[in-house]
């Protein structure tokens, strides 16, 4: 497998690059060069927001045929707030730059006969989140494109897949509660089992769905969110 990992240097995107490591050849991307050294790969330093196209010629460069899309942007404020960059931004980071890389890659995958695309959802795309708007359509926006292409790239080999994260113990989880009107105690109180998921649950559901035991899952988005969605 050659498998690139997109926002690796942190969080999600990092325990997801330790969980494949031993799978094949692993290259990350992110916006932080220092941060994407440290790790150690092969790397591409870019920002998905405008400069999508560098990431596209790596991937072609590279031979990727397994995509993780995990980069992603959160922003916290009600929808009068929200200024033309902050609608630009977050669209463009959570949904067309994964698009794009999404149309870059599958080329190579048809060509192969195999393919695995996992996007990085949220379960604010699933139900929606109070100011978070532009956040939850983005994520609910890589929902229906998981499904599109889970029809149309299925006779390939190629599964598309999006997990639905709900609060994750990293930075961004940590930092989108400091924005909130919430403190970390009354947001545990709302989740079923009382906690927050481990990004490494994210990263070995990943692994599964790069299984060939998983080779039958296509179109779904699967909820990691310690029964959130469920209700309450």
């Amino acid at each position: 497998m050659n498998i690139l990992v997109t926002g690796a240097t942190k969080g999600i995107g990092k325990a997801i690059v330790e969980e494949l490591v031993d799978l094949g050849q692993v290259f990350i991307a992110g916006r932080n060069e220092d941060a994407l050294k440290a790790l150690g790969f092969d790397y591409c330093a870019c920002d998905l927001c405008d400069k999508s196209e560098i990431l596209c010629d790596f991937i072609l460069k590279k031979q990727i045929n397994v995509l993780i899309n995990n980069a992603g942007e959160y922003v916290y404020g009600g929808i009068d707030s929200m200024d033309d960059c902050s609608i630009e931004r977050i669209y463009s980071t959570n949904l067309i730059a994964p698009t794009k890389l999404i149309s870059t890659v599958v080329p190579l995958m048809k060509k192969n006969g195999w393919g695995r695309i996992i996007n990085i959802g949220s379960i604010s795309g699933v139900m929606g989140e109070a100011n978070a708007s532009l956040y939850s359509a983005s994520k609910a926006g890589l929902l229906g494109l998981t499904k599109a292409l889970a029809l149309e790239l299925a006779e390939y080999n190629i599964t598309v897949n999006t997990i639905n994260p709900g609060w994750v113990e990293t930075d961004l989880g940590i930092n989108s509660i400091e924005e909130s009107n919430f403190s970390k105690e009354e947001i545990v109180e709302c989740i079923p089992q009382k906690r927050f998921v481990k990004p490494q649950e994210v990263a070995k559901l990943v692994r599964y769905l790069l299984s060939d035991d998983a080779k039958g899952i296509t179109g779904q988005g699967i909820n990691l969110c310690a029964g959130l969605s469920v209700g309450i």
